[in-house]
């Protein structure tokens, strides 16, 4: 169970990452009712529900992993409590995903929120939102590869064109 989460939580860093930018300006502005619940619309079309249950399988983790290293003689007692627990919190994410929605009913007119759900109502949209969780994970094990790769080249660059101008780093 705690793999799971564990893989959940991975995930759940890049969402609120990239998921949660404009947050700030959402929350302060005054929403049509008509356009939030088309922008609402859109987050339950696109399956945007896993940041719930990631950000949850994320804080299991974390807690798993804390109480533990804190009582390690109740490491079973402590997974399955987590579970329970987890299994309280089950469909009480109305709240997040309404914050959500209101980014999304920031950026998009009413017209084009209908255009996006209509897209997504297609079995190519489906498709992309039910793949979407998949292709963010996979994405950012490409971009820690890269950057790491990239990092690693770039400084042995940088330290060839230093000895080539006689510094020895």
């Amino acid at each position: 169970m705690i793999t799971r989460l564990k893989a959940f939580a991975a995930a759940a860093s890049l969402v609120l990452v990239f998921g949660f930018g404009a947050v700030a300006p959402a929350l302060s502005q005054e929403i049509p009712p008509e356009q939030l619940a088309l922008a609402r619309k859109y987050v339950d079309l696109t399956n945007k529900g896993q940041l719930y249950e990631a950000i949850a399988a994320m804080t299991a983790a974390q807690a798993s992993q804390l109480l533990t290293q804190q009582n390690p003689d109740l490491g079973g007692v402590i997974d399955e409590t987590i579970g329970k627990v987890l299994e309280t919190r089950r469909g009480k994410s109305d709240a997040l995903f309404n914050e959500v929605a209101r980014v999304y009913a920031v950026m998009y007119t009413p017209e084009e929120l209908q255009q996006i759900i209509a897209f997504y109502e297609t079995p190519v949209g489906q498709k992309l939102a039910s793949n979407a969780q998949k292709v963010n994970t996979d994405t950012a094990k490409i971009l820690t590869v890269f950057t790491q790769n990239f990092g690693t080249e770039f400084v042995r660059e940088v330290k060839a064109k230093l000895k080539e101008q006689g510094y020895n780093v």
